[in-house]
């Protein structure tokens, strides 16, 4: 069995200044620990709306709010719940597989997201008895 660390934020560099801008950047294995096998992102949310709702078997991901601000909250199978505010777009939240996570965005909101495998619909747990069941048997 794999052991993953649980959710945990990544602050990635913020170079420039205010008169000039920012960029930010990450480089392979540098600060995301995975090898980034698929990037998508999303935007024009509801704000009423609450996307995720699932958890991986095995894929890793970064979330970033590139901009507005996205309210993730993560769960994992020994109950203990975390939830991080993303509104900084240098700031980033490793979620790993185990891990059930919803996702709530203001409309101004897009969400980058940087993961470890390709889309698979097998890899998710799209029902919470299901993850709830799936990673107590491996605790």
């Amino acid at each position: 069995m794999t052991t993953f660390s649980p959710p945990y934020l990544i602050e990635f560099p913020k170079l420039g200044a205010p008169e000039i801008g920012y960029i930010s950047v990450t480089e392979q294995q540098k600060l995301v620990p995975f090898d980034v096998q698929r990037i998508f992102w999303t935007y024009y949310t509801p704000e009423s709306i609450v996307r995720g709702r699932h958890a991986h078997h095995q894929t890793q991901q970064v979330l970033v709010a590139v901009s507005g601000r996205i309210t993730v909250t993560t769960e994992l199978a020994d109950g203990t719940i975390q939830t991080f505010r993303l509104e900084d777009p240098n700031v980033g939240l490793y979620v790993p597989p185990n891990a059930w996570h919803t996702m709530q965005y203001s409309h101004s909101a897009v969400q980058l997201v940087m993961a470890s495998a390709a889309y698979d619909e097998a890899d998710y747990i799209r029902q919470y008895e299901q993850f709830r069941t799936v990673w107590q048997a491996q605790q």
